[in-house]
């Protein structure tokens, strides 16, 4: 049986046997000259032609800073690390309130993961605590005391004219609604968001430290049933960027500078009451991004919390565009909004734009072969460099959400095959979605089908 440092051992050992591989291959490293690029691309494709080329390669290194978090992130930190240990009592633990925020379409499977995450919550030695379902139309919660179902009403207006989840969210802080002290702790969930008892125990060490102000941890979404592979392989890049890019600016820097996810959100009361979910529209469709943009602006701190949650991909490859779709335009929101400072926002920015320039910087794996241009050696290495990171990210997401144990090591070895397979497919998808949210209705909140209704039969 590996150690947990064992594994991280073979993990970056294989993370750079790869990146030089790539660099090889692709020519990043040229171990001889190459003769084929001695020439004067100004006078071969002219001055527009070369500019143009030369503008498309340069469109790659927007996503440097980001590839440098996960790479560091990824080789820092502890990539597969042992199971959550408990620091403290859990009956010296602050009042801790998990929140789950839903539209009410789907009541059974709300229920559902209500009763799994309060059995976990029991079994993980959880005392002080409140399970809370937010929703726009009532969904029947049972009767118990500790639970708690609010339900939002339609005539309901937020001062900056808030709407879809950040409208509810903010509902929840009103006075007179709140039953939380600036002291308690909420778990921000998604409808379909799981609890483990090891994230259990990291929020509760994360709370009984009382360090940092907010907090998010991993989420997998291979768990139990696979309802889409090809989806649930692309988000296998997803875990990743939570074990490094996310990993990584909480764990070093304890600021949110490339954003974090609407889920697995850990806040303290009083802190999420002054930075608020009441931020208009430009805060409404990306409200989880907005409202760690603003935290960071007022100078709140933030950090990693150990242990996993479960989550599950889209069911179809329209919903996964979708997501991307509306993800991109609450980005684009959040960057372009005049109520963020720039020097709080410019990573987020650099990262935004280096999405939505994608289907252009694309173009460079056609244009490389048709059109090679001579580049300077650093910009040759670093171009390769950004290629291998990303490759990887997929083995990595695949390694940390599949279990060698229980798949056995051909299927194992066949969900990393998959997973690379599906990189041009994810490519494919998420040029559509930029070029579609580009274009299309940016104040539009697209909630992805979470419920699987099982088949009629006759």
């Amino acid at each position: 049986m590996l150690t947990s440092q064992s594994k991280h051992f073979l993990h970056c050992l294989l993370f750079f046997t790869l990146i030089v591989f790539f660099e090889l291959f692709t020519g990043g490293v040229k171990l001889t000259s190459d003769r084929e690029l001695n020439f004067d691309p100004w006078e071969r494709y002219g001055y527009l032609g070369a500019f143009v080329l030369y503008m498309l390669r340069l469109l790659t290194f927007l996503s440097l800073p980001q590839v440098l978090l996960n790479f560091a992130g990824l080789t820092l930190y502890n990539a597969f690390p042992d199971k959550v240990v408990l620091k403290g009592s859990p009956l010296l633990a602050p009042f801790i309130c998990i929140r789950i925020v839903t539209r009410g379409d789907y009541p059974q499977l709300v229920r559902a993961n209500v009763e799994r995450n309060m059995a976990v919550c029991t079994q993980a030695g959880l005392e002080n605590f409140l399970i809370e379902v937010v929703t726009d139309k009532s969904i029947n919660l049972p009767i118990h005391r500790r639970t708690r179902e609010v339900v939002v009403p339609p005539t309901y207006k937020t001062k900056s004219g808030a709407l879809f989840k950040a409208r509810a969210l903010q509902y929840c802080l009103e006075d007179g609604v709140n039953v939380l002290v600036d002291n308690d702790w909420i778990v921000h969930l998604d409808e379909e968001t799981l609890l483990t008892e090891n994230s259990v125990r990291g929020i509760l060490n994360f709370v009984l430290e009382g360090k940092h102000h907010f907090g998010q941890g991993l989420i997998t979404y291979a768990n139990e049933h696979v309802v889409n592979w090809v989806t649930t392989l692309a988000d296998s890049f997803r875990v990743a960027d939570d074990m490094g890019k996310l990993r990584m600016q909480f764990s070093m820097f304890h600021k949110p500078l490339l954003s974090w996810k609407g889920s697995y959100v850990v806040t303290q009361v009083g802190a999420e009451r002054q930075v608020s979910f009441d931020n208009g529209l430009d805060g409404s469709v990306a409200e989880d991004c907005f409202f760690a943009m603003r935290a960071f602006q007022k100078g709140f701190s933030f950090a990693f919390v150990d242990g996993e949650m479960w989550e599950k991909s889209p069911f179809s490859l329209w919903d996964f565009v979708q997501q991307r779709k509306r993800w991109l335009q609450g980005i684009l929101l959040v960057v372009h909004s005049k109520q963020l400072a720039i020097k709080n926002k410019i990573l987020l920015a650099i990262s935004c734009y280096s999405w939505v320039t994608m289907p252009l910087s694309t173009s460079n794996i056609v244009l490389a072969a048709l059109c090679p241009i001579p580049c300077p050696a650093i910009m040759d290495f670093l171009c390769a460099f950004i290629g291998a990171v990303n490759i990887y990210m997929y083995v990595f997401g695949v390694v940390k959400s599949f279990s060698l144990y229980r798949f056995g090591l051909l299927r194992f070895t066949l969900c990393i095959c998959g997973a690379l397979c599906t990189i041009p497919v994810n490519v494919c998808i998420e040029n559509v979605a930029v070029i579609w949210g580009l274009f299309g209705n940016k104040h539009k909140f697209y909630v992805v089908n979470k419920e699987l209704r099982p088949p009629v039969s006759v």
